[in-house]
């Protein structure tokens, strides 16, 4: 399938990301770049080489470590930004709780995923960040797609959908006032299926974890559950499987 403009729809796809990320770029003075080693964050990754090289990216990488990272995504992180010599901050949901800044959710199967946002703002704060890269995709969920491309966060990191600002013709609005940030996603338009391809057409390498192999795992309420090694489980027999 090619565009009006002659374009494959993946380059179609490429462009306006890339068109996206120069915009930001150019009319932010601190945004950095969230990067977690998964794969909507890859291809962000790339994108960013395509924009901005052979110079380097005019932000850094930034990754909001839950603790509960496998071994696999942060070997891979740290590699990635260290191949490309790019700067990478990261954000401790752990130093967080140990701060006394958020609290460990009770009971036996805690997740961090809502303590991300306390470590995120405490970041963007303390090194003044006022656009943050994200790869938030429309098709992800019905909140998602609510989302504009250049998506206002207000001085407590709330996003409200009544005040976000039109779209047109690709012109994007990233005023802001002091405190607020904006979130901006360069693949917006993408579904999971163009990722997984583009993927694949940039041969683009991805975390070990996501492919099929000998990992540990332990028995929890009669099923097997892959753990991290950053994760302690419960008392269970471990296994490879």
């Amino acid at each position: 399938m090619t565009s009006r403009h002659g374009l494959s729809h993946l380059a179609a796809l490429e462009s306006e990301a890339i068109h996206i990320f120069r915009e930001a770029a150019a009319v932010f003075e601190r945004p950095a770049l969230l990067f977690s080693g998964g794969k909507d964050s890859i291809v962000l990754l790339r994108l960013a080489e395509k924009a901005f090289r052979p110079g380097r990216f005019p932000f850094p990488v930034v990754h909001v470590d839950t603790g509960h990272n496998f071994p696999e995504a942060l070997d891979f992180r740290d590699r990635r930004v260290a191949e490309l010599g790019e700067r990478l901050i990261v954000a401790s949901v752990q130093a967080s709780i140990d701060a006394g800044r958020v609290t460990e959710e009770p009971g036996p199967d805690p997740s961090r995923n809502r303590l991300q946002t306390i470590t995120l703002l405490d970041a963007i704060a303390e090194h003044g960040f006022d656009a943050l890269f994200g790869g938030g995709r429309r098709d992800e969920e019905k909140a998602r797609a609510k989302e504009r491309i250049f998506s206002h966060r207000d001085a407590l990191g709330g996003w409200d959908p009544r005040n976000q600002r039109p779209e047109l013709w690709s012109q994007y609005n990233g005023r802001i006032h002091k405190g607020e940030h904006m979130r901006v996603f360069p693949i917006s338009n993408w579904t999971e299926l163009d990722v997984w391809q583009y993927i694949a057409a940039e041969d683009l390498e991805v975390p070990s974890i996501y492919y099929a192999h000998e990992r540990t795992v332990v028995r929890r309420d009669g099923m097997w559950l892959a753990v991290s090694d950053v994760v302690h489980p419960r008392d269970g027999d471990r296994h490879q499987k």
